[in-house]
């Protein structure tokens, strides 16, 4: 009888990142914790291998041009509460395939969970925040999810999310992946159960301006 290797339930990432309690309702920029940190990469189907193989993460969705995304695919891993998402350009000339040349490898977007991101949006826009994308809807036959994002250091940016009404694999646009390797009999269960934190390397002279903004 071959033994069948099942994902442990996610952990409580508010005890492993050692959250503060605080009222949600009294807070106008709540975050409930990291959604994904998504990286834009030369080669995302070698880097999802990568991550799959070196870090133990399991491939669960799947965007590219065979789902309907013409410049480019993605591909999201998961490791306990734990996304990355690797997105590299099928296509040459596009935005993504610009920034990789210019950068290499990196971190895209640090994408936060908000349980209500219009209010959200508006907080930052009065603080001075740029607003890269307005708060909209998405739906597809799971659920519907609301995104917004923010432009923060260098070209990053923080999209916020809520997927409270979704029950898909990643966003509507996502089908379910299956993992790309198989995870050996006697594999750690997990090698890293959530991010708990992302350090940003700022442009010289300007960390106490970043400081002040976040």
């Amino acid at each position: 009888m071959t033994d069948i290797l099942t994902e442990p339930p996610a952990p409580d990432v508010d005890v492993l990142v050692g959250a503060v309690a605080h009222d949600p309702l009294d807070d106008p920029f709540p975050v409930r914790g990291m959604d994904a940190v998504v990286f834009a990469v030369g080669n995302a189907k070698q880097a999802a291998h990568y991550y799959s193989s070196a870090f133990g993460m399991t491939l669960v969705a799947y965007s590219g041009p065979e789902t309907g995304s013409r410049e480019q695919a993605s591909y999201v891993l998961r490791s306990g509460s734990a996304r990355f998402v690797l997105t590299g350009a099928v296509t040459a000339g596009t935005d993504l395939a610009r920034h990789v040349a210019e950068h290499g490898d990196g971190v895209l977007d640090l994408a936060l969970e908000i349980p209500d991101v219009p209010r959200a949006v508006e907080y930052a826009r009065a603080q001075g925040a740029t607003v890269l994308t307005e708060a909209h809807e998405l739906s597809d036959e799971h659920g519907t999810v609301v995104l917004a994002a923010i432009a923060t250091y260098g070209q990053t940016r923080h999209t916020l999310v809520d997927r409270s009404r979704y029950t898909g694999p990643y966003l509507p646009g996502y089908v379910e992946a299956q993992p790309l390797i198989e995870r050996p009999a006697d594999a750690p269960r997990r090698y890293f159960q959530a991010v708990d934190h992302c350090v940003g390397n700022v442009e010289l002279g300007r960390m106490d301006e970043w400081v002040g903004f976040y």
